[in-house]
Protein backbone atom coordinates (compact mmCIF):
# COMPACT_ATOMS: atom_id res chain seq x y z
CA UNK A 1 0.00 0.00 0.00
CA UNK A 2 2.87 2.36 0.77
CA UNK A 3 4.10 1.98 -2.82
CA UNK A 4 0.84 3.42 -4.15
CA UNK A 5 1.18 6.46 -1.92
CA UNK A 6 4.82 6.93 -2.93
CA UNK A 7 3.77 7.08 -6.58
CA UNK A 8 0.95 9.51 -5.88
CA UNK A 9 3.26 11.65 -3.70
CA UNK A 10 5.29 12.40 -6.85
CA UNK A 11 2.55 14.77 -8.09
CA UNK A 12 2.97 17.03 -5.05
CA UNK A 13 5.11 19.45 -7.10
CA UNK A 14 2.07 20.01 -9.34
CA UNK A 15 0.08 21.13 -6.30
CA UNK A 16 2.97 23.37 -5.25
CA UNK A 17 3.13 24.97 -8.70
CA UNK A 18 -0.63 25.52 -8.75
CA UNK A 19 -0.43 27.15 -5.33
CA UNK A 20 2.43 29.41 -6.41
CA UNK A 21 0.61 30.46 -9.59
CA UNK A 22 -2.58 31.33 -7.72
CA UNK A 23 -0.61 33.15 -5.00
CA UNK A 24 1.33 35.11 -7.64
CA UNK A 25 -1.94 36.04 -9.37
CA UNK A 26 -3.34 37.32 -6.07
CA UNK A 27 -0.21 39.38 -5.41
CA UNK A 28 -0.30 40.81 -8.92
CA UNK A 29 -3.99 41.69 -8.60
CA UNK A 30 -3.31 43.41 -5.27
CA UNK A 31 -0.53 45.49 -6.81
CA UNK A 32 -2.80 46.43 -9.74
CA UNK A 33 -5.56 47.38 -7.28
CA UNK A 34 -3.24 49.56 -5.23
CA UNK A 35 -1.75 51.31 -8.27
CA UNK A 36 -5.11 52.02 -9.92
CA UNK A 37 -6.70 53.19 -6.66
CA UNK A 38 -3.71 55.42 -5.88
CA UNK A 39 -3.80 56.94 -9.37
CA UNK A 40 -7.55 57.48 -9.12
CA UNK A 41 -7.43 59.15 -5.70
CA UNK A 42 -4.47 61.36 -6.54
CA UNK A 43 -6.07 62.18 -9.91
CA UNK A 44 -9.01 63.75 -8.11
CA UNK A 45 -6.75 66.32 -6.46
CA UNK A 46 -3.83 66.75 -8.85
CA UNK A 47 -4.89 68.11 -12.23
CA UNK A 48 -2.15 66.57 -14.43
CA UNK A 49 -2.71 63.00 -13.16
CA UNK A 50 -5.65 61.31 -14.87
CA UNK A 51 -8.62 59.93 -12.96
CA UNK A 52 -9.91 57.35 -15.43
CA UNK A 53 -13.62 56.54 -15.45
CA UNK A 54 -12.87 52.80 -15.60
CA UNK A 55 -10.81 52.68 -12.39
CA UNK A 56 -13.63 51.70 -10.02
CA UNK A 57 -14.89 48.83 -12.17
CA UNK A 58 -11.41 47.43 -12.75
CA UNK A 59 -10.57 47.63 -9.04
CA UNK A 60 -13.81 45.84 -8.12
CA UNK A 61 -13.16 43.13 -10.71
CA UNK A 62 -9.62 42.61 -9.40
CA UNK A 63 -11.01 42.39 -5.87
CA UNK A 64 -13.48 39.73 -7.02
CA UNK A 65 -10.60 37.63 -8.35
CA UNK A 66 -8.55 38.14 -5.18
CA UNK A 67 -11.45 37.25 -2.87
CA UNK A 68 -12.26 33.89 -4.42
CA UNK A 69 -8.68 32.93 -5.30
CA UNK A 70 -7.41 33.70 -1.80
CA UNK A 71 -10.23 31.56 -0.41
CA UNK A 72 -8.94 28.72 -2.58
CA UNK A 73 -5.42 29.30 -1.22
CA UNK A 74 -6.76 29.04 2.33
CA UNK A 75 -7.99 25.52 1.57
CA UNK A 76 -4.47 24.30 0.97
CA UNK A 77 -3.11 25.92 4.12
CA UNK A 78 -6.18 24.79 6.10
CA UNK A 79 -6.56 28.41 7.15
CA UNK A 80 -10.32 28.75 6.81
CA UNK A 81 -12.35 29.72 9.82
CA UNK A 82 -13.41 26.54 11.52
CA UNK A 83 -14.75 25.39 14.82
CA UNK A 84 -11.96 23.66 16.72
CA UNK A 85 -13.03 24.25 20.32
CA UNK A 86 -14.27 20.69 20.70
CA UNK A 87 -11.57 18.95 18.65
CA UNK A 88 -9.64 17.81 21.70
CA UNK A 89 -12.74 16.09 23.10
CA UNK A 90 -13.68 14.23 19.91
CA UNK A 91 -11.97 10.90 19.18
CA UNK A 92 -9.34 11.23 16.45
CA UNK A 93 -11.15 8.83 14.14
CA UNK A 94 -14.39 10.80 14.36
CA UNK A 95 -12.50 14.06 13.89
CA UNK A 96 -10.81 12.69 10.78
CA UNK A 97 -14.18 11.54 9.44
CA UNK A 98 -15.65 15.01 10.04
CA UNK A 99 -12.66 16.64 8.32
CA UNK A 100 -13.09 14.36 5.31
CA UNK A 101 -16.82 15.04 5.23
CA UNK A 102 -16.25 18.80 5.38
CA UNK A 103 -13.61 18.59 2.64
CA UNK A 104 -15.92 16.49 0.48
CA UNK A 105 -18.66 19.13 0.90
CA UNK A 106 -16.22 21.88 -0.10
CA UNK A 107 -15.24 19.78 -3.12
CA UNK A 108 -18.91 19.62 -4.13
CA UNK A 109 -19.14 23.40 -3.68
CA UNK A 110 -16.09 23.82 -5.92
CA UNK A 111 -17.70 21.74 -8.67
CA UNK A 112 -20.87 23.85 -8.36
CA UNK A 113 -18.75 27.00 -8.60
CA UNK A 114 -17.17 25.70 -11.80
CA UNK A 115 -20.42 24.68 -13.48
CA UNK A 116 -22.72 27.48 -12.35
CA UNK A 117 -19.97 30.11 -12.47
CA UNK A 118 -19.11 29.15 -16.04
CA UNK A 119 -22.79 29.22 -16.98
CA UNK A 120 -23.16 32.74 -15.57
CA UNK A 121 -19.92 33.97 -17.11
CA UNK A 122 -20.84 32.65 -20.57
CA UNK A 123 -24.51 33.62 -20.29
CA UNK A 124 -25.22 36.68 -18.21
CA UNK A 125 -21.65 37.98 -18.27
CA UNK A 126 -21.28 37.71 -22.04
CA UNK A 127 -24.46 39.72 -22.61
CA UNK A 128 -23.39 42.82 -20.70
CA UNK A 129 -20.49 45.23 -20.82
CA UNK A 130 -18.76 47.43 -18.29
CA UNK A 131 -20.39 50.88 -18.09
CA UNK A 132 -17.12 52.76 -18.42
CA UNK A 133 -15.64 50.30 -20.95
CA UNK A 134 -18.42 49.33 -23.36
CA UNK A 135 -15.95 47.35 -25.47
CA UNK A 136 -15.22 44.93 -22.58
CA UNK A 137 -17.58 42.06 -21.75
CA UNK A 138 -18.79 41.50 -18.19
CA UNK A 139 -17.67 37.91 -18.71
CA UNK A 140 -14.48 38.93 -16.88
CA UNK A 141 -16.50 39.97 -13.83
CA UNK A 142 -18.08 36.50 -13.49
CA UNK A 143 -15.04 34.48 -14.60
CA UNK A 144 -13.26 34.43 -11.20
CA UNK A 145 -15.91 32.08 -9.79
CA UNK A 146 -15.16 29.11 -12.08
CA UNK A 147 -11.42 29.86 -11.95
CA UNK A 148 -11.48 29.71 -8.15
CA UNK A 149 -13.60 26.56 -8.40
CA UNK A 150 -10.84 24.87 -10.38
CA UNK A 151 -8.22 25.94 -7.83
CA UNK A 152 -10.47 24.72 -5.02
CA UNK A 153 -10.87 21.31 -6.68
CA UNK A 154 -7.09 20.98 -7.00
CA UNK A 155 -6.44 21.95 -3.38
CA UNK A 156 -9.33 19.87 -2.02
CA UNK A 157 -8.10 16.80 -3.88
CA UNK A 158 -4.71 17.30 -2.26
CA UNK A 159 -6.31 17.73 1.17
CA UNK A 160 -8.52 14.67 0.76
CA UNK A 161 -5.53 12.65 -0.43
CA UNK A 162 -3.56 13.69 2.66
CA UNK A 163 -6.44 12.55 4.87
CA UNK A 164 -6.68 9.18 3.14
CA UNK A 165 -2.89 8.82 3.28
CA UNK A 166 -2.93 9.51 7.03
CA UNK A 167 -5.35 6.63 7.52
CA UNK A 168 -3.04 4.10 5.87
CA UNK A 169 0.41 5.50 6.65
CA UNK A 170 1.29 6.63 10.14
CA UNK A 171 3.96 9.32 10.29
CA UNK A 172 6.94 8.94 12.58
CA UNK A 173 6.04 9.88 16.13
CA UNK A 174 2.42 8.68 15.76
CA UNK A 175 1.32 5.51 17.43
Amino acid sequence: MAGVFEKIDKIKPAFDVTYKIVLFACKLLLIIDILITTMSVIGRYVSFIPDPAWSEEVVLTCMSYMAVLSAALAIRRRAHIRMTALDRYIPKGVLLFLDILADFCVLILAVVMITVGWKYARGLGAKGTYVSMPWLSRFWMYFPVPVAGVAMVVFELETLYSHVRSIFIKEEGEA
